[in-house]
């Protein structure tokens, strides 16, 4: 099972950008799928979940408003889109699958995880 995160890159704040990530050897259609970021020196946190069916979604309270969770079953691929992108922002950002459908907001909680993209936002 390989998840493929793709997405980042650097912007300017203010600016968007979506992530995805791209499941692969299994489907996950009925298993939450979860986002992390790690900033600098920082441990990696939480920033949103989904669970299944997919009509339930949590955020962190920094991605609240301006970020997205999504899925496409059909693609095997989970989004996450980020507006109004800040400084603080500036991250790897991490996707994962539980093999469950409830969500977890702890990274532990989560049984596959892809690489990370950087998401780089400049004031």
């Amino acid at each position: 099972v390989q998840l493929q995160a793709s997405g980042g890159g650097l912007v300017q704040a203010g600016d968007s950008l979506r992530l995805s990530c791209a499941a692969s050897g299994r489907t996950f259609s009925s298993e939450a799928m979860g986002w992390f970021r790690q900033g600098p020196g920082k441990k990696r946190v939480f920033v949103a979940a989904m669970g299944w069916p997919g009509d339930t979604a949590y955020y962190a309270d920094s991605a609240k408003g301006r970020f997205t969770i999504s899925g496409d079953n059909a693609a095997n691929t989970t989004y996450l889109q980020m507006t109004n992108l800040r400084p603080e922002d500036t991250a790897v950002y991490y996707c994962a699958a539980r093999n469950s459908a409830v969500i977890h907001f702890t990274s532990g909680q989560y049984n596959y995880w892809g690489q990370g993209t950087q998401v780089t936002v400049s004031s």
